[in-house]
């Protein structure tokens, strides 16, 4: 055991602990820094011991670590094989639910994890959810929170499929192969809250909005009114009245227009009527978000309004290079403010950088504002963009703090994607939250070809229902 422990790194004694979770105590496995620890953890639940090392093969051999079976343990793979097929039912072995779950660990890339991570902010905690937690860390949390069990995976579902369908298929296909079809039954299926023998069963965990089983337990926004509502653009390219004033580094904003023409075409698809505007100073914006406050939306079902333009934290710029908060354009739509719109959603698309920062990871530019003004990187802007109130979605091009980017030729990275995956999955009945979560995987994949920029879009929402922009 001492020769094993010492080829273990630390990436393979988490995995061994997580395949052992059935056999030892949380406290335990949290307390075993070093696998000699967790040997000794194993050898106190029963399950190790001189002459029981069935378990501590399969270990191994899960962990591919053929190599510490022959070496240490006088078997090798194909003896291993035969073990598990033949070792008997009462002996202790890796569930084929947990063993599931350290496979989809090992198959999920970086840009799936960072979406995990976004898709879960808010469910779990942020201290669990930092760049060194790995998908391990993740189902450990959930299992821990209620919302992972063996016979609970209706929150695994929904991940998998809002990130990568294929994820889930896996899955799916293992329990069927392990013969464990009863573990895809959920609380709902089940129409009960008693397990066999009448015994409750684990509760099932709360779904997250915008996934699609959430989604069919939902009400839908009623979207079937000709126009079903406005898409309003604005779009801001020409910035020579900003470079007039103090603001000597906002470039114009060239490729805009090939986004403007994006939204066009995809929104028009949707039965939405588009209005653009162009070139828009900050009391212009306002002027015109007012007019379109005081339309009369009855008859119509839903309002969309896509920003283009240079901007910082919480706020976008008029080409004047004044500045128009985000939050102060957002809560014209209120339902105070806004009365026929009330009950409807508003959905807002913001094209435009919300800092100075880089994600590390383009001889496409940033749309941003000054590049060399410290004192505004001082400044610290609460990002509260979207009102208390239902019915708001808001899909931001970047998080707060960081840089979007665009090519001059192909427009921005976000947009692009946005109309790209809106004209794909429309047609199919998907959940525009369930789309938003498909631009962000796209976007945060691409990588700048001058310092290796990347970028992460950000959907925030106070949808009560979901929210599909039908094509018929």
């Amino acid at each position: 055991l001492l020769a094993v422990s010492e080829e273990l790194d630390e990436a393979e004694l988490a995995a061994l602990k997580f395949l052992s979770r059935e056999h030892v105590p949380s406290k335990r496995l949290e307390a075993a820094r070093t696998a000699h620890d967790l040997f000794e953890a194993l050898e106190e639940s029963g399950v190790l011991g001189p002459g029981q090392l069935g378990f501590l093969r399969e270990l191994l051999y899960r962990l591919g670590r053929i190599d510490l079976l022959a070496a240490h343990l006088g078997s090798g793979r194909e003896q291993a094989e035969r073990e598990l097929r033949e070792r008997p039912p009462a002996a202790p072995r890796v569930p084929p639910y947990r063993y599931l779950l350290f496979q989809l660990h090992e198959d999920i890339t970086k840009d799936e994890l960072m979406s995990v991570k976004l898709f879960l902010d808010g469910v779990l905690p942020k201290s669990k959810l930092t760049p060194e937690t790995t998908m391990l860390d993740i189902f450990t949390e959930m299992e821990k929170k209620g919302f992972l069990g063996k016979d609970n995976l209706s929150v695994l579902k929904n991940l998998c499929e809002n990130i990568n369908i294929s994820l889930w298929n896996r899955i799916e296909e293992g329990l069927n192969l392990f013969g464990q079809e009863e573990m895809l039954i959920t609380g709902e299926e089940r129409g009960s809250t008693e397990g066999p023998g009448g015994c409750l069963a684990l509760p099932v965990a709360p779904e997250f909005p915008g996934s699609p089983n959430h989604s069919s337990q939902l009400e839908a926004y009623k979207m079937t009114s000709r126009p079903c509502g406005v898409c309003l653009i604005l779009n801001n390219h020409n910035f020579a009245k900003a470079r007039e004033g103090v603001h000597k580094y906002l470039r114009d904003r060239n490729g805009t227009d090939v986004d403007a023409d994006a939204l066009r075409n995809v929104f028009s698809k949707l039965h939405f009527r588009v209005e653009e505007y162009r070139d828009l100073t900050a009391e212009e914006i306002r002027k015109t978000m007012n007019i379109f406050r005081c339309e009369d939306h009855e008859d119509q079902d839903c309002f969309v309004c896509c920003i283009l333009s240079h901007g910082k934290k919480g706020i976008i710029y008029g080409v004047d290079g004044q500045e128009v908060p985000i939050r102060e354009l957002t809560t014209s739509f209120t339902a105070q403010n806004c009365r026929s719109l009330a009950g409807k959603p508003k959905v807002f698309f913001i094209q435009a950088c919300q800092g100075d920062a880089f994600h590390k990871g383009v001889s496409i530019e940033a749309d941003a504002g000054e590049q060399d003004a410290s004192a505004e990187r001082e400044r610290r802007f609460q990002l509260d963009c979207i009102p208390a109130e239902a019915d708001f979605l808001l899909g931001m091009a970047t998080l707060q703090d960081y840089v979007s980017y665009r090519s001059p030729r192909e427009g921005t990275w976000y947009i692009q994607a946005l109309c790209q995956h809106l004209e794909a999955r429309c047609p199919r009945g998907e959940n525009v939250v369930s789309i938003l979560t498909a631009v962000n995987r796209e976007v945060s994949r691409k990588t700048g070809e001058r310092n290796a920029e990347k970028q992460m879009p950000q959907p925030i929402f106070t949808l009560q229902k979901k929210l599909i922009f039908p094509v018929n």
